[in-house]
């Protein structure tokens, strides 16, 4: 917004190549909603710097990716070395409200492997920061649809209230990887055919979807003050 550019736009070229081809779903996916911000590159991921496989990554559902890279920024940004937290009781809290990726997997029976359970589950989301940085506090993902993001925040104040963590990294992430849930959306008349959000506005006719990740650093006041935050 801040720069004037649009975010909304077209879904990204192949985004739904895994479905072309099926029988019966061609008529279906060019009736889809294609409108909404995307995140242009959902695939970009450098596994070799969290040591994850080239395979694992592959069938890692790209929210866990997304969430791995935008955990260790969010430390970083809060003068946190990651790797120092090894050992404590740090949580991670996330909302997620889609799981597409994971399910196109599990519906590809022949193509099944040791690391497609992992790689399609919605808990892996948080479980796999609290594995890359060892971290052995509360590790967990809420779906609240909407308001998921919102509900791992306050899930992650109470833990450190509780003092169940010193630190914990919470926020939410999202994409599109699949048509199904925007057709279920359309189809009930919640999404806006251009895909965007017109609140209060008389041409308000549903809102838009779109993708991201977001992931906040919090500490108790009284540790942030005693560690000079």
């Amino acid at each position: 917004m801040t720069e004037g550019r649009e975010a909304v736009g077209d879904l990204p070229e192949g985004r739904w190549d895994a479905y072309r081809g099926r029988p019966g779903l061609a008529r279906a996916l060019a009736a889809a909603p294609r409108r909404g911000a995307f995140l242009a590159d959902a695939a970009g991921f450098d596994a070799a710097f969290f040591g994850i496989t080239p395979r694992e990554a592959e069938l890692m559902d790209p929210q866990q990716r997304l969430t791995l890279e935008t955990g260790w920024e969010a430390l970083e940004d809060a003068g946190i070395a990651p790797h120092t937290l090894a050992g404590s009781d740090a949580g991670v809290f996330m909302g997620a409200g889609s799981d597409d990726y994971g399910r196109q997997m599990l519906e590809d029976l022949p193509a099944i492997e040791a690391w497609s359970g992992i790689g399609a589950s919605l808990c892996a989301i948080a479980n796999r920061l609290s594995y890359v940085l060892d971290l052995r506090g509360p590790s967990l993902v809420v779906d609240t649809a909407c308001s998921s993001s919102l509900a791992a925040l306050h899930l992650a104040c109470q833990s450190l209230r509780a003092r169940e963590c010193t630190h914990a990294l919470a926020g939410g992430v999202h994409l599109v990887a699949a048509p199904g849930l925007s057709m279920v959306l359309d189809a009930a008349g919640a999404t806006s055919r251009d895909g965007r959000s017109k609140s209060f506005d008389a041409a308000a006719d549903g809102y838009g979807r779109g993708e991201g990740v977001g992931v906040v650093v919090l500490k108790r006041l009284f540790d942030a003050l005693a560690d000079g935050g």
